[in-house]
This record gives C-alpha cells, structure tokens and sequence, in this order.
C-alpha cells in the first residue's frame, strides 16, 4: 500500500489516542486500527494483524511496543520518533500530575493529624483523607463578620450540671466515659481485643435521687479468633467491676457485653456516618436536652458549638457556687444577631432562689454576646483535640469547666 503521511496528523492523532483511550494495549490497538486504517488508510488490515503480532512478542508494554511499530511502518525511523513520543507524553503528564498531587495531600497537615489520630487510636487499616473545605457563603458571611461577630446561625442550645458526681455530670453519661476510657486502657494490653468500643449506662432514680445501675452495655470490636465468653470474662472482670460503684448494682443489673455477638469489622470500615458526631454522647448522655447541632467540625461563631459551651459554663457554675443542686439553661440565638433572644434558666426546685431570680443572677454574671464568648473561653485555641472522645464536658481542664465566683 502507497503511504503518504504527514508526521504533524500522525502526532496529533497518537497523541489523541494516548490521551483518552483507557484499559490496556490492545484497546489502544484497536483505535490505531480505526484511525490508520479504516479512516486514513495509511496501513492494511493485514499489516495491522502482523504488526500487532510482533508487538504482542516483544518485550515491554504493549502499547508503546505498538506505536513503535506503528510509526516505523507508516514513517520510518522518524515515524517511530513521533508516534512513540504521541504515545507517552499523555500518561507522563498524568502520572506527573497525580504525583504533585500525592505529594501536596501527603503532606497536608489536616491530612497528617487525621492520619496519627487513627493510627494513635489503634486503626492499622490503610485510610486516605480526603480534604475538601469551601469558603463560607458570602451571605452567612456578611451577616456574621461585623466588629462586634453575630451568630453564624439560628438555633437552641442547652446548658445543664448536677452535683451527683464531682464532674458536676451526670451519673450515667459519665460513668459510661469511664468505661470507655477503662476498655481504651484494656484493650492497648489485650491481644484480642480492637480500638472500636461502645459503652451505656442506664441509671435508676427514686424521687430524683440516684438509687441503682439498672443495665450496663460494653460493645467491643476484637479479633476473630477469641470467643464471645472469653470477652465477657475479660469485659466483666477488667472494665466493668473496676468503674462501677458496688453499691449501685444488684441482682437485677443487666450486663449486656456484645449483645449482638460476633464484632470483627469495626472503625469506619464497619459503620460510618456523616452527622458529625453524636452530640447525645456529646453532651449529658439524654439526662438533659440537647441543641439542634453538633460541635465537632464547627468554629466558635457557629452557636451551635460555642453557645452549648458557655451554657455548660453558666450551669457548672451556678451549682458550684452553691446556687443549685441541679440546673438547666437554654439559650437561642438567630443568625446575624449579636445576643441571644432568650435566656431561661431552671432549677427543678433545687435551689433557695426562684429560677426569676437565678436568671438575674446569670444575666448579672456572664455576657452572652457571641464575641464575649468567644473571647471568654478563648476559643480560637486548638484545644478541641481533647473532644475527639469521651464528651465535650466534665473534662477538668476545658475552658468551659472552669470555676467562675459569681456575685450575687
């Protein structure tokens, strides 16, 4: 077959070839067949099985194996200089690309924290991060970056404390932050045992008073090799006796351990969400209510996380001043608005002060302004590393946990 070929259209066409066909050599075969020979007619289907044969025999990657073949054919030895070249600058490009991209993600810090985190946690599975973040809408923006910052969303956020633990918690929420700090502590010197965990307590109260643990609930992720009655010995034995007050437990206490048995697969290859965390676990363990979000992910100007916060550092400390046994605050706030639009305080008939009176005393004390609690509790700090666990309250060394004197 008479060949007359331009080496500027063998390029482009190569080059075109490289670039957007995908699956192997012989796909790339295939489409030089289409273009050379059933389009151009530069090579016969005869010439195109033999050429195929002998790139198929050499050694190397089929496609560039190809191309040479290809090129010489239709071009000489400057028809393989162009078709090789068409060939591999498209996949060298890309690989160059996805490695500056690698190399940027590799080295991320977000990424790099993510990753000590969960190999911190016990996690050996191989994770990639993905980090996506956006600017802030220009409306939510507008209406939140003034001098003086207004909330960056509408919303009800909840405050409580109680005196029956030192915490100033709840029993059960904190007794099961307890047991999950015992089973971490457990599982780092039991070979059978993984980092995925889930604790509850359930509480019984009599006339408002504490009086027994009704049913303890222990979920532990462990290796496939250890029977559900060695974990429940090794649970019972060495995380739940030693938290548990004896007192508070009888013969009708429920020990569920496992209760769904086997628990290999756990961490976020089991189960996985995007709720962004769990903010009953979170907050009072359902003792009290809760707000509409949650914390983790959020900066200080959303209320979501910051208004929570500071509600819990009004009631810590109206009932460590010894105004109250028990106390709730609720607080709402709307987007772009600097105050909350409603502050109510309540006691459950524990104090010597009507709840009226409380609220006064608050309004007195502490500075509901977004910008004052923001700069109160100094939340601009990286200190949230300490709520990746175990509650974002009782935790002595919080800002919000702090210790106010309050005047009267």
């Amino acid at each position: 077959m008479e060949k007359k070929i331009s080496y500027g259209k063998l390029f482009i066409e190569m080059l075109k070839i490289s670039t957007f066909t995908f699956g192997g050599g012989f796909v790339i075969i295939g489409m030089m067949q289409k273009k050379f020979c059933d389009e151009l007619h530069w090579v016969s289907d005869e010439e195109v099985l033999d050429m195929t044969a002998i790139a198929q025999s050499a050694p190397g990657a089929l496609a560039v194996n190809s191309a040479i073949i290809f090129g010489y054919r239709m071009g000489g030895i400057q028809g393989v200089l162009v078709s090789t070249l068409a060939t591999i600058i498209p996949p060298l490009v890309i690989i160059s690309i996805i490695c500056n991209i690698y190399d940027a993600f590799s080295t991320n810090k977000i990424i790099q924290i993510a990753l000590q985190v969960m190999k911190e946690i016990g996690y050996d599975e191989e994770y990639h991060v993905l980090v996506k973040v956006n600017k802030q809408s220009s409306e939510i923006n507008g209406a939140v970056a003034h001098d003086e910052i207004s909330a960056g969303d509408q919303g009800i956020m909840f405050g409580y404390a109680d005196d029956e633990t030192e915490e100033l918690m709840p029993y059960a929420i904190i007794t099961a932050h307890k047991l999950a700090k015992k089973l971490e502590e457990v599982r780092r010197q039991t070979p059978f045992l993984r980092p995925d965990g889930k604790t509850q307590v359930t509480a019984e109260y009599v006339d408002g008073k504490l009086t027994r643990v009704d049913t303890i609930v222990v979920s532990t992720q462990h290796t496939a090799d250890v029977t559900q009655e060695e974990i429940r010995k090794c649970i019972k034995e060495q995380v739940i006796d030693p938290v548990i007050d004896p007192s508070l437990v009888d013969e009708n206490t429920k020990y569920l351990i496992n209760p769904s048995g086997s628990f290999v697969l756990g961490g976020s290859w089991g189960d996985s969400g995007t709720t962004g965390r769990k903010i009953v676990v979170d907050t009072y363990g359902g003792y009290a209510p809760i707000g509409g979000g949650c914390f983790s992910s959020k900066d200080p100007t959303k209320v979501d996380r910051s208004a929570a916060y500071y509600a819990r550092y009004v009631c810590k400390n109206l009932v460590a001043n010894g105004l109250a046994h028990k106390c709730q605050l609720e607080l709402s706030y709307a987007i772009g608005v600097q105050q909350p639009i409603s502050v109510y305080v309540k006691s459950f008939g524990t104090s010597k002060y009507s709840d009226d009176e409380l609220q006064a005393i608050v309004l007195k004390n502490f500075d509901f302004s977004v910008k004052n609690i923001i700069d109160e509790l100094d939340l601009r700090r990286p200190i949230y590393r300490e709520t990746v666990n175990y509650g974002h309250f009782g935790k002595k060394d919080l800002p919000w946990e702090q210790f106010k004197k309050i005047e009267l």
